[in-house]
């Protein structure tokens, strides 16, 4: 099967033409904000954090902003920081002009002379950008160049048995053709892990995906931490969930029956296709912004509460089984597979359901987070309380 996306000079391909601003540290956000908003076609990419961090902190800031650069929906970037933060602008910007020749900027507060100066070579730099990017047109490519990003939130009863297993369906359909899916939010696997052990390739990614919810367990142990505080929600648990196990039960089918070919740590690109695990935190925010530095074009997201989330690089198809929800939540949801539970259609036709959304939204066709401009962004930065492989 084919769509229509963009071909990046790494031959990757984009299913989305944008212009990233992408700010070092939080002393350059509001420059890099206002960068952006004077420059139709760019997309800003606040970061709260990117100094006074050290060990696995500023690893992960790090590794996750050239990722971010590097999804294939990205055309180009211009870096803004201040100058002498942790994340080194310049050292970033070398980083990532080694690992691809799509066109790259950077400029920092302090080099240019303050934050007007700052902003205007900026908006020049983006400017140029954007006029060339918007000569690139939209080609033919095949599905199999598409990762996926799953993702589950506002989980409620009837996520594990309509919406959950229905996107397992498109999972597997878009493996089978050759694309990749990843499975995220660590936090939601735990006592589920040793059914995916059973899937997976190998025994080393057996070992790594028991390892990443041990280690994760332990780490909540040494802090005295009971993960029950926070997962399931109190929202999860007005819908109608009882346990975490239940809840993981349930997420787990988002990834389909396929075997599970690699673990990732947070933000890394999966090496291989098929199904991927990738060691993310349970918040959504966190886990999708992870995903999308991994290289995800695309997120299909369940929620039987309902969420307006959005992402400011990929598209997120939100699908509810909740008919309630979807008819209550119209200006956030895409989909409704409600008609799973009500007998109405097969688990197998709400996923062929969800499968042909994928496409046309890869094809073009706007979410209810894209049209409205969501665009929520969180890097995972709490060193403390995850452990990784």
């Amino acid at each position: 099967m084919k769509v229509k996306a963009y071909k990046r000079p790494d031959g990757k391909y984009g299913i989305r033409n944008k212009v990233i601003i992408l700010s070092t540290v939080g002393c350059a956000n509001e420059t890099a904000r206002l960068i952006s908003q004077q420059v139709h076609g760019t997309v800003n990419i606040p970061n709260p954090k990117g100094c006074g961090q050290i060990g696995k902190g500023i690893e992960i800031m790090r590794r996750t902003l050239i990722g971010l650069s590097l999804n294939p929906n990205v055309f180009g970037t211009i870096i803004v920081g201040l100058g002498c933060e942790t994340t080194q602008p310049y050292k970033l910007y070398e980083e990532i002009k080694e690992r691809s020749s799509k066109p790259i900027e950077v400029i920092t507060i302090q080099d240019e002379g303050g934050t007007l100066k700052a902003i205007e070579k900026g908006v020049k730099l983006a400017g140029k950008m954007v006029g060339d990017m918007s000569r690139v047109e939209r080609e033919e490519a095949d599905i199999s160049n598409i990762i996926l990003a799953t993702n589950c939130g506002g989980s409620d009863a009837t996520s594990g048995i309509s919406a959950n297993p229905a996107l397992g369906y498109c999972s597997d359909a878009l493996i089978n053709m050759g694309g990749t899916v990843i499975l995220g939010e660590t936090t939601e696997l735990i006592g589920t892990e040793h059914i995916l052990a059973r899937r997976a390739k190998d025994d080393t990614v057996r070992k790594d995906i028991l390892k990443i919810v041990k280690d994760l367990e332990l780490e909540f142990h040494r802090l005295g931490i009971d993960v029950r505080g926070a997962n399931p929600t109190p929202g999860n648990i007005k819908g109608g969930l009882s346990t975490l196990e239940e809840k993981a039960l349930g997420g787990i089918s988002k990834g389909g029956s396929s075997t599970i070919n690699e673990v990732v740590r947070y933000s890394d690109a999966p090496e291989t296709k098929g199904l991927v695990i990738m060691d993310t935190p349970g918040y959504d925010v966190e886990s999708i912004t992870g995903m999308a530095a991994g290289g995800a074009q695309i997120c299909i997201f369940t929620t039987g509460r309902g969420t307006p989330i959005g992402n400011p690089l990929m598209p997120v198809i939100k699908v509810t089984g909740n008919k309630r929800t979807y008819e209550k939540m119209l200006d956030n949801m895409d989909l409704d597979v409600s008609d799973a539970l009500s007998g109405k259609r097969s688990i197998g036709e709400c996923g062929e359901m969800i499968f042909h959304e994928l496409v046309d939204v890869c094809n073009g066709k706007y979410t209810k987070a894209e049209t409205y401009g969501f665009s929520d962004i969180c890097i995972y930065r709490n060193q403390e309380v995850w452990c990784y492989l």
